[in-house]
């Protein structure tokens, strides 16, 4: 089997079974052309299937001298362990040559928090007076109440919106369907902007789409970025915020009020509970606080 047959069956595995989105698909595609790329640069034109733990090692040496991070190493890796994984299932392959190749070891950095006096201090910043005004601010609630990504907050639907029972339906990663509890300040919100959406000249497109441009059209992810950035720069927030900061402070404020660890993978939509683990920090002046009042020798 060859570079070109086995990418493939890898996409369409990757479409048929694993349902991932176009730019993932294409993500993990351009990590098998990086490794093709250093075995045709290193005269080594061998197939996928003669391909051993050697050349992969030699792989991320020569990565590493071109100046690629240590995330964008684990990235590829990742791409190429799942490669090497779908040709052992379809048996073009008896050992994964990937199993005792590691990923560079690196610290996960954390984004910003946004406290709650700075989510209030971004709302109360929208200008309600303007055609966008009431939309951005039942956004901005909806981010926070929900801890939704920016993809599934543009991809919201009227037809999954259980305003009586509280709760949205979203479609996730993987195209994975969750039910997300929504506040009773967000669905006030996004009532009144209704009030102004129907004056819309909605595309037939975008009629089931909650949040629409003034065109009638379903949001970019880029909008949601630049309704966030000019409110920060409007409050001079010192910060660097995007809509995941909103997702981020979400699972955070509620991990640190107590919430059950497993209630909030399920909120946010993580397969594995060791990247939820990742809001679990303390702000360390509450860290501090606590040690001096309760520690035996404080």
């Amino acid at each position: 089997m060859d570079w070109k047959s086995s990418s493939k069956g890898f996409k369409a595995f990757l479409q048929l079974e694993k349902s991932l989105s176009p730019n993932s698909i294409e993500a993990y595609l351009h990590d098998i052309e990086k490794l093709q790329q250093f075995l045709d640069y290193s005269q080594q034109s061998i197939s996928p299937i003669d391909v051993k733990l050697k050349h992969l090692r030699d792989f991320l040496k020569w990565a590493t001298e071109l100046g690629m991070s240590r995330n964008s190493q684990a990235r590829v890796i990742s791409g190429i362990k799942a490669f090497y994984k779908f040709l052992v299932l379809e048996q073009v392959l008896k050992e994964d040559p990937t199993l005792l190749l590691e990923a560079p070891k690196f610290g996960r950095k954390l984004p910003d928090t946004l406290s709650i006096e700075d989510i209030d201090a971004l709302i109360a910043a929208i200008d309600l007076s303007k055609p966008e005004g009431q939309r951005n601010k039942a956004i901005l609630e909806t981010l926070y109440s929900c801890g939704l990504r920016v993809s599934e907050l543009v991809g919201l639907k009227i037809s999954e919106m259980y305003t009586s029972e509280g709760f949205v339906k979203v479609k996730g990663k993987g195209s994975k369907e969750r039910l997300v509890p929504i506040g009773g300040k967000a669905l006030k919100e996004i009532s009144l902007y209704f009030e102004d959406r129907v004056h819309l000249n909605i595309h037939p497109d975008s009629r089931d789409i909650v949040f629409l441009n003034r065109r009638g059209k379903k949001l970019t992810r880029v909008m949601i970025f630049t309704i966030i950035k000019q409110l920060a720069e409007k409050i001079n927030l010192k910060k660097s915020i995007s809509p995941h900061t909103f997702r981020h402070s979400f699972a955070t404020h509620l991990i640190e009020g107590g919430a059950d660890l497993r209630a909030v993978q399920e909120m946010l939509g993580h397969e594995s509970i060791t990247t939820t683990e990742i809001y679990t920090h303390l702000d360390k002046h509450y860290l501090r606080e606590a040690i001096i009042q309760f520690h035996p020798r404080s």
